[in-house]
């Protein structure tokens, strides 16, 4: 299967992790061996209710019963994706009240930017140093890391780039500005939280010159921060707020909710302003329904803080310099590139799972399902100090 998997699927790297899936439950993920890795990735952050979640199965099984596709999106009235927009904007704070679903994160940043463009008529976008919102060519063009975006230029012109937590630099939102568009936290950057007030002072100068702001919260949102979206923890509500990955509860989507009065400006002029054939699909909408369900309706997001404290507890070592991130968020630094590199790999070994972030070399993701116990907790922060203190530095 290996040689397979190498000769036909694309690559995203040269050395792929390349550990052959058998079944997964709950915290565990199994390979073709029935050897067991204890999850604390989740997918980079998709699966917030663990695998196989027995709500999410049954919903998409009694959705397969019923009809599959049977329509482009927005045309015909399907009941899994107005629920599940119905429950959004019930948990959404005024006026995010209106949602477009879509197929993925990055689909949905590139629905954002439109939107922020035909209801400003301008076209300057602004973005952060070493952000990361998809890599679509939109997506790419405000990605704050020109290293992998060089070979793929040109890209959207009129994007422009700011400190993320610097207040001088948001002296660049001027009335020529479209759109700020921020995440939450940064991810790729390493987990980087907003300080002073940060998002609350990009607020006030959007209105000040009619800018709108855009948070992505596709890592952050669903609970993973301790409230349903990582913005309500910073006292700053967006214009266009995106959302993805966690959503799903495994299955691929994207979204993003505006007021209706912004969200009705792509219905004319021109019409179709934004179309997708799949987005909303009935069984997607089914499982994210069910995860969005379970998530406000239980106490995860409060047991959320409470596994963050326990992580902190047992994550210290002389290796680690710092654990960054809100509630099961977190990434926790390393000494070294080399150090994060031998230490996801060996615990791999050990039956554990973690992952790299995308900018900062010596960072280790720590982003479990919502529902992991404290003792698998505790399990895997044992693992991960066996193996710090065998590496050699």
């Amino acid at each position: 299967m290996t040689s397979d998997f190498l000769k036909y699927q694309a690559q995203t790297t040269p050395h792929p992790l390349g550990v052959e899936i058998s079944h997964a439950n709950g915290s565990y993920i199994y390979d073709s061996n029935n050897k067991a890795y204890l999850d604390f990735v989740a997918g980079v952050s998709a699966t917030p209710l663990g695998h196989n979640h027995p709500k999410i199965i049954n919903a998409i099984k009694e959705q397969a019963d019923k009809y599959l596709h049977v329509m482009v999106y927005g045309e015909y009235i399907q009941k899994p994706a107005v629920e599940l927009t119905k429950l959004l904007a019930k948990n959404l704070p005024y006026p995010l009240e209106k949602t477009y679903l879509t197929n993925s994160g990055t689909e949905a940043i590139e629905g954002a930017l439109k939107l922020a463009k035909r209801a400003t008529g301008r076209s300057e976008i602004i973005a952060a140093h070493n952000a990361y919102h998809g890599n679509t060519m939109g997506s790419m063009s405000v990605m704050g890391y020109e290293e992998r975006k060089q070979a793929f230029r040109p890209l959207l012109p009129d994007v422009r780039f700011i400190h993320f937590n610097i207040e001088e630099d948001l002296q660049q939102i001027t009335t020529k500005t479209a759109c700020v568009i921020l995440e939450t936290i940064q991810g790729g950057a390493g987990f980087i939280e907003p300080i002073n007030n940060y998002l609350e002072n990009v607020r006030k100068q959007c209105d000040k010159v009619g800018a709108l702001l855009i948070l992505d919260e596709i890592q952050p949102g669903v609970g993973r921060t301790g409230k349903l979206f990582g913005f309500e923890n910073y006292n700053c509500i967006p214009d266009i707020l995106v959302m993805g990955k966690g959503l799903g509860g495994g299955m691929p989507i994207g979204a993003f909710t505006a007021s209706s009065k912004l969200m009705d400006l792509l219905t004319e002029n021109p019409k179709l302003g934004h179309i997708t054939t799949f987005g909303g699909h009935p069984l997607i909408a089914a499982s994210a329904l069910a995860t969005l369900q379970e998530i406000t309706e239980s106490n995860l997001m409060q047991e959320t803080l409470e596994k963050e404290q326990l992580f902190r507890k047992l994550l210290v070592h002389p290796l680690i310099s710092e654990i960054r991130g809100k509630g099961l968020m977190l990434a926790f630094l390393t000494a070294s590139a080399d150090i994060t590199n031998e230490l996801i790999l060996k615990c791999q070994d050990r039956g554990l799972i973690l992952f790299w972030l995308l900018f900062e070399p010596k960072a280790v993701r720590i982003t479990p399902p919502l529902t992991i116990s404290n003792d698998e907790i505790t399990k895997g922060c044992n693992i991960i100090i066996d193996v710090l203190n065998e590496i050699k530095h």
